[in-house]
């Protein structure tokens, strides 16, 4: 099979699959293009609650395809660029899914995504020091904002991959899974995110990445959107609540 990226849509849950086993599913130009439709495509699907990027088999992303840098070597990054913002402005909650290597670019998508669930044994690696590359800005500061400036410069100053236990102390991880886990948990929490409020969700992320011009749009989607008075009512009648809003 070509390199590509696979996706499928179940229980309210997109999954999308970055496959390229043969060289531990680098992602190639092609793949890059193709990431941003595809999300822009999934953030419309009413059936689409959240959304799970993953890796085939027991790596989750070894970065960009060298021959790609080697080509065109502002161009890749600057579609590295456009993937990582599609899937950080996706308006529903994010998970990456981490097995084995998330270095270079796919440490880039693991960043973007709202949260990140890693098994025992993943690696984590900012790598463009290796290759005498600028590091985006905006990637630095995503990085940065996410697990401080210290931490931020050790992994693009030196390029080192650290594991997983100290990925969770860093934050760059939310949740570290014994082998055979990652799978069960990922499953379970995403279905948790299915049920609840798309409006808190969705609200919560702008807020949450800093957007300080909405605050009058979201009150007047709570006051109109009907999921406040669902959970209210739900609550009272003790069942599960029926959210309706969608972005």
């Amino acid at each position: 099979m070509e390199p590509q990226l696979l996706h499928h849509v179940d229980a309210g849950v997109a999954t999308v699959v970055i496959h390229h086993p043969a060289k531990r599913n680098a992602m190639t130009t092609p793949m890059w293009r193709a990431l941003p439709p595809l999300l822009d495509e999934l953030s419309v699907r009413a059936d689409v609650h959240a959304l799970v990027l993953t890796g085939e088999g027991g790596t989750f992303c070894a970065g960009a395809d060298i021959s790609a840098l080697k080509d065109s070597p502002a161009e890749a990054q600057g579609l590295a660029v456009l993937a990582e913002e599609s899937l950080a402005a996706f308006p529903k909650p994010t998970l990456a899914s981490i097995r084995g290597y998330c270095v270079g670019g796919g440490s880039q998508l693991a960043a973007a995504c709202d949260l990140r669930f890693a098994q025992e044994g993943a690696l984590f690696g900012v790598t463009p020091a290796k290759l005498g590359i600028v590091y985006p800005a905006s990637s630095t500061r995503r990085l940065a904002a996410l697990v401080g400036p210290s931490a931020a410069k050790y992994l693009l100053f030196s390029g080192e991959l650290i594991d997983t236990g100290r990925a969770l102390r860093t934050g760059l991880v939310d949740e570290v899974l014994p082998e055979g886990e990652l799978d069960k948990r990922v499953a379970e929490f995403t279905r948790v995110l299915a049920t609840r409020s798309l409006l808190t969700q969705a609200a919560a992320k702008e807020f949450a990445n800093g957007r300080t011009d909405r605050d009058a749009y979201w009150t007047e989607q709570a006051r109109a959107g009907g999921d406040t008075a669902e959970g209210v009512t739900a609550f009272l009648e003790r069942r599960q609540p029926r959210f309706t809003w969608t972005p």
